[in-house]
């Protein structure tokens, strides 16, 4: 597994401090193990001074769908780009063995 990043560990300190329990704790920072997802978690647990272990399960779960989401986007990118080069090289008459 991953280690957990700086805000992660912020964000176990905060959701310990709020009174849930360390395994608790511990199962959602090792989900929310990048700065990226602990913020996002951080700014939505900031509206709120306590908050039911199932809403914050939904959110992380929200969370990492989004992460999902744009990691996806930037693939699909990516292979597009890589697409549309090899599209160009053969318009020009490039060989790939060249």
């Amino acid at each position: 597994m991953k280690p957990k990043s700086r805000l992660s560990l912020e964000l176990y300190d905060m959701l310990l401090s709020r009174g849930y329990q360390e395994r608790f704790c511990d199962l959602i920072t090792q989900n929310l193990n990048t700065d990226f997802t602990a913020q996002r978690m951080i700014f939505y647990l900031s509206h709120y001074s306590m908050l039911p272990e199932e809403e914050i399960v939904d959110e992380m779960l929200a969370i990492l769908s989004d992460r999902n989401q744009i990691m996806q986007k930037k693939q699909l990118e990516h292979s597009n780009e890589v697409y549309n080069e090899y599209l160009n090289r053969k318009k020009h008459g490039e060989n790939d063995y060249e």
